[in-house]
């Protein structure tokens, strides 16, 4: 994720929750070596000082010199505090990042990255509806199958089950989503990490992968059997294997990919791992998409501690991905 292509087209960059350490980490990034992009956000919600100039489009990012965000403006209703979620906001949020889809959609910019967001203030303010910002972009791109991939130089993970209680998961956990997420990150790999035949693991649902159902028939009765069929059909997927000897070293070195059964499983290795570098990738849209790992921080925003290393990976990773699939 070090590499800076000559991207055709800016990314588009949402604002994400203006309470939050999006708009500092973006502000944090000016004038230095990277992928052009434009912000969508409103700009009183920029830190003070922060040199930006509204563009009318993307591609106008091009005559501004690196130390000005270019700014497409979204008004807002409200302005931001530091740390505390206006639920007045909620539909600028939000708008900025369906204008943003609009633009990637339309090919007036490369690639979509989002800052993060706060769920519940979008429910208060705007009724949304969707469990996260990865099932709410699927829906924007005509609800198609995706799933969530974290990724960082040493590690890329999905998780089968996202967005809900470690209760529910069991009961979600079906045989289809299983092997239609296996399918995408398969395909996804190929397709936009330019990896032939990706190697992937599969995690098993219970402690030790079940050890032959005394701690859970899951195994049993659908992982492996999806594994095998997943073989048959000459895709390099193995597993079930137990989670707690999946992320050493040496074991991350025989995979490219980490199927995990839920959202704790897959996101933990990976924030221990790079906790700063981590990269959210959805797979299965129609357009790259990519976010920072780490949500709004409320508790240290709007007092210049935020680190805004995974913003920039995200940032790198889009452009490289973008480059990839827009490749004649």
């Amino acid at each position: 994720m070090t590499t800076m292509p000559g991207t055709r087209l800016p990314l588009a960059v949402t604002c994400g929750d203006p309470a939050g350490i999006g708009p500092e980490t973006v502000a944090a990034l000016l004038g230095q070596s990277l992928p052009p992009f434009v912000w969508l956000g409103d700009p009183r919600h920029l830190p003070a000082g922060t040199d930006w100039a509204e563009v009318a489009a993307p591609r106008d990012a091009a005559d501004l010199p690196p130390t000005v965000l270019p700014v497409i403006a979204v008004p807002f209703a409200a302005p931001a505090r530091p740390g505390l979620p206006d639920p007045a906001n909620a539909a600028g949020t939000i708008a900025a990042i369906e204008q943003a889809v609009r633009l990637v959609q339309s090919r007036q910019a490369s690639a979509l990255v989002t800052c993060p967001i706060n769920k519940k203030a979008l429910r208060d303010g705007a009724g949304f509806a969707f469990p996260g910002h990865t099932e709410f972009l699927a829906h924007l791109a005509g609800d198609c199958e995706v799933v969530m991939m974290l990724a960082c130089p040493g590690l890329r993970v999905v998780p089968a089950t996202i967005h809900i209680p470690l209760s529910e998961v069991p009961k979600t956990l079906t045989p289809d989503l299983l092997r239609r997420t296996i399918e995408i990150t398969h395909a996804g790999l190929i397709r936009d990490f330019a990896i032939p035949d990706p190697r992937i693991a599969v995690a098993g649902l219970n402690p030790h992968a079940g050890e032959g159902g005394a701690m859970g028939r899951e195994e049993l009765d659908f992982i492996a059997p999806i594994v095998r069929d997943c073989k048959d059909r000459a895709m390099h997927v193995f597993g079930p294997l137990p989670a707690d000897t999946m992320f050493h070293p040496a074991a991350r070195a025989g995979y490219d990919a980490a199927i995990c059964m839920y959202h704790d499983q897959a996101l933990i290795p990976i924030k221990t791992i790079d906790f700063a570098g981590g990269v959210n990738v959805t797979l299965g849209l129609p357009f790259i998409r990519t976010s920072p790992d780490h949500g709004t921080a409320y508790d240290i925003a709007g007092q210049g501690r935020a680190d805004p290393s995974s913003l920039r990976a995200a940032l790198v990773m889009a452009a490289n991905l973008a480059e990839r699939r827009h490749r004649p």
